[in-house]
């Protein structure tokens, strides 16, 4: 100690030096520090999954996971490849190498897609998939809930559209997700006894609902300066134009209204008596800011 002092007070100016070159390099360093709430990392993994119902394990080995995991071997830049087969379930699961590009993997991830895309007409019928996640990286950084008493869920959907596209505008928000969403469906309720009075099956009821809700061309007229494309009507817009739908039962045209309940709400798709509020999930750009 008594050396480095000696020599700290016989060379003044080289000390001097050291400290002006440490505080100047301080200074830099300490406005490119990052200082983000969320650091941004890479995730170098994809989840595969498809579903094929009633097939035993062996079946789904066989037929669907060595056929995709065969194709996902040529994937570029890929470390490992693990694989669980289930009774109607298959999961790959894909790891890419730590060499690879941080700019390569979101391309890799597409060539994935593609790989699946085109193997997907060798899977037998019946299989549904495949499905990817790729998305681990996505972190939502504000949560809110949006309430109102007196108002349905459908209004309170559409406010939270509303609020979810003006704030998509906002700087350094990358996405946003509306949670809680119960979409509207029109429920149709027939009693057994009834339609067995008339004679009528749900089948009959359910072709003349898709028949007279179909979107089917109806041609184009040529004319000297334009083409005029001719479009049928019939499309339902509201619950009042299910409720007249005629149906042929037996001879007798009847309104569906005369023999079912037709009505519009949310899917039920709990038994909760309790309603959760919607939720708006933030999720905000991952660029460091200096």
């Amino acid at each position: 100690m008594r050396n480095l002092t000696e020599l700290s007070l016989n060379n003044r100016p080289l000390v001097w030096y050291f400290i002006a070159v440490a505080f100047i390099g301080g200074i830099f360093s300490y406005f490119s520090l990052g200082r983000m709430e969320d650091p941004k990392f890479v995730v170098r993994q994809m989840i595969v999954a498809a579903y094929w119902p009633g097939a035993t394990a062996e079946e789904m080995q066989a037929q669907v996971t060595d056929k995709i995991e065969k194709k996902l071997q040529d994937i570029p830049g890929l470390d490992n490849l693990e694989s669980e087969t289930r009774p109607n379930l298959m999961v790959i699961y894909i790891e890419l190498g730590d060499n690879l590009d941080v700019s390569e993997i979101r391309p890799t991830w597409r060539d994935v897609r593609n790989y699946c895309n085109d193997i997907k007409g060798d899977l037998p019928a019946g299989v549904i998939g495949p499905f990817f996640n790729d998305t681990y990286d996505e972190v939502f950084g504000s949560v809110y809930a949006l309430t109102g008493d007196g108002f349905n869920y459908e209004e309170l959907r559409k406010y939270a559209e509303t609020i979810r596209r003006l704030m998509v505008g906002v700087d350094d928000v990358k996405k946003i997700e509306l949670v809680g969403v119960q979409n509207e469906v029109v429920y149709i309720e027939i009693e057994q006894a009834k339609l067995s009075e008339l004679g009528i099956s749900p089948q009959v009821i359910s072709d003349t609902l898709a028949t007279q809700n179909a979107m089917t061309p109806a041609g184009m007229v040529e004319t000297s300066s334009d083409n005029v494309y001719l479009r049928v009507t019939g499309i339902f817009d509201d619950v009042e134009e299910i409720k007249n739908l005629p149906i042929n039962a037996g001879g007798k045209i009847f309104r569906l209204a005369d023999i079912a309940k037709i009505e519009r709400r949310q899917i039920l798709k709990c038994f909760l008596t309790a309603s959760p509020p919607l939720e708006l999930r933030f999720q905000w750009k991952t660029a460091e800011i200096f």
